[in-house]
């Protein structure tokens, strides 16, 4: 059953909770949801749900050692104006994992949360 209020999850398996609430509410734009440090939070930017799972959380401990790397896969957030976006980030001492690429669709970066995990800003080719 599917409500107004639901979100989408994605899981993120994180070092340090309170950096990546930090990061994810205070360069990125999300609301803190849950509070459960240091074992867990999870943050909200419009559907999205995102849950920042630490090493003593049951996501965390349930995921094989093997899998628990960060950076295989990524959020995509997209941005009005991806210029303003980087020099903001760019101001705020976040790490950029790429560079510009620019395709049919668009243009995007990469960035990286505190525990290295993958954030996609993308400016729709539409808005550029």
């Amino acid at each position: 059953m599917t409500t107004q209020n639901e979100y989408v999850g994605v899981r993120y398996l994180v070092d340090d909770v309170r950096s990546a609430i930090e990061f994810y509410t205070g360069r990125l734009g999300f609301t803190l949801h849950t509070n459960a440090g240091p074992a867990f939070a999870d943050v909200t930017r419009g559907s999205l749900r995102l849950l920042l799972s630490g090493p003593a959380s049951s996501g965390a401990r349930a995921t094989p050692a093997e899998s628990a790397d960060p950076g295989r896969n990524r959020i995509h957030l997209v941005v009005d104006d991806l210029d303003d976006e980087i020099g903001r980030l760019r101001d705020a001492d976040v790490p950029f994992r790429s560079e510009v690429v620019s395709g049919p669709g668009g243009r995007q970066i990469l960035i990286t949360d505190p525990a290295g995990n993958l954030v996609e800003l993308f400016q729709p080719a539409s808005a550029a």
